[in-house]
């Protein structure tokens, strides 16, 4: 029989079909090899979730614990071999249905309580702050991936934004660790000065919601940091934030497309058709994330049902961080250097100054 090694470089219709491949082939052995390293990452999630409610580190959220986690484990003790089938399911099958249920915790109503002009500060700032973060990386020599990945990150959703970027990117993990790791730090010291700054300004609470709604990166962080100014500023930034969330799918889609189009322009048109055939540029999962938009805003969900697929939700995406985490070397995450925390940063710096201009001059 055959070695893996030898087989390995082999085209698959070139290799002897023997039982013990054909049983390695199927459905069942692969699910039963996976469920070691999926439950694995069940174990981290769980353990980011446990680790949330204690005084002091509640302010991270689940996947930003997960990610820490599973990268602490690789990284100390190594990811088993056992478990790297199962980790690469939570890596994309997970990821894709937490994504799409992500989903069920937006409506359109939501948007039409931002407002016209609320809704066009939230989509102004997003698309001038992808193109002036793009710019930016591209100009300091960042990897044009993790450029990406802390561009949407930044102007969109933080975590959640990152890894269904990465979707379309196909960055390495380490670039996924490291734009997370800016948009939680920076995320994050937002948190703790938009509330000072919105004093000093005298925002009122509708300019400071929206502010926070527009510009902070984690939806926990603009809750926690709206809810300084008020109810009336925490309810509003949390609406703001959610609309800008709306905004992930037609961002994913057109970089897909556009990856698409570079892909054709690379390889020729025959080499792309053939590599589309097999592999779509889109990621089809996030029409699932539209579709579910629209049933939640057509049907009244039940608030426990929403609140379940809430929990649900993150602790699927917190298993997909968690997988991240496992084939994370720290080693290279060093080796990328400062410049693109230093992108990260004036990313976080220009989403908050833009903002809040337009927000200025809106009255």
């Amino acid at each position: 029989m055959p070695t893996a090694a030898a087989t390995e470089g082999r085209p698959a219709l070139c290799q002897p079909s023997t039982p013990s491949q054909a049983t390695a082939q199927s459905p069942f052995h692969a699910f039963t090899q996976a469920l070691p390293g999926i439950g694995l990452t069940v174990a981290i999630a769980g353990a980011a979730f446990l680790a949330h409610q204690v005084p002091g580190i509640s302010a991270l959220s689940p996947l930003i614990l997960a990610i820490v986690i599973g990268a602490a484990l690789h990284n100390i003790i190594g990811t088993p071999a056992w478990a790297k089938p199962g980790v690469k399911v939570s890596l994309r099958r997970v990821l894709r249905l937490g994504v799409i249920l992500l989903g069920l915790q937006l409506t359109a109503r939501q948007v039409v309580e931002v407002g016209p002009s609320g809704l066009l500060i939230i989509t102004a700032s997003l698309i001038v702050t992808f193109a002036f973060t793009t710019w930016l990386g591209h100009m300091m020599g960042v990897d044009r991936k993790l450029t990406q990945l802390i561009a949407a990150g930044t102007s969109i959703c933080g975590a959640s934004a990152v890894i269904a970027t990465n979707t379309v990117t196909q960055g390495e993990d380490e670039d996924v660790a490291y734009a997370i790791a800016c948009v939680t730090i920076f995320g994050s010291m937002a948190m703790l000065s938009y509330p000072l700054l919105s004093s000093m300004m005298q925002l009122n609470p509708h300019a400071f919601g929206l502010w926070a709604g527009a510009s902070i990166h984690e939806v926990a962080q603009v809750v926690a940091a709206a809810f300084q100014g008020g109810t009336a500023s925490g309810e509003f930034g949390t609406i703001a934030k959610l609309s800008r969330v709306m905004l992930l799918a037609p961002v994913v889609i057109t970089l897909g497309l556009i990856a698409a189009r570079q892909a054709a322009s690379r390889l020729g048109a025959s080499a792309a058709t053939e590599r589309s055939a097999g592999r779509p540029p889109i990621p089809w999962f996030v029409l699932g994330f539209i579709a579910l938009i629209g049933l939640n805003s057509l049907i009244a969900i039940p608030a426990d049902a929403k609140a379940w697929t809430a929990g649900t939700t993150t602790f699927l995406l917190s298993m997909s961080l968690a997988a991240m985490g496992l084939e994370t070397d720290l080693t290279k995450l060093r080796a990328k250097g400062a410049r693109p925390l230093i992108l990260g940063a004036t990313a976080s710096l220009f989403i908050a100054a833009f903002s809040l201009t337009l927000i200025l001059l809106a009255g």
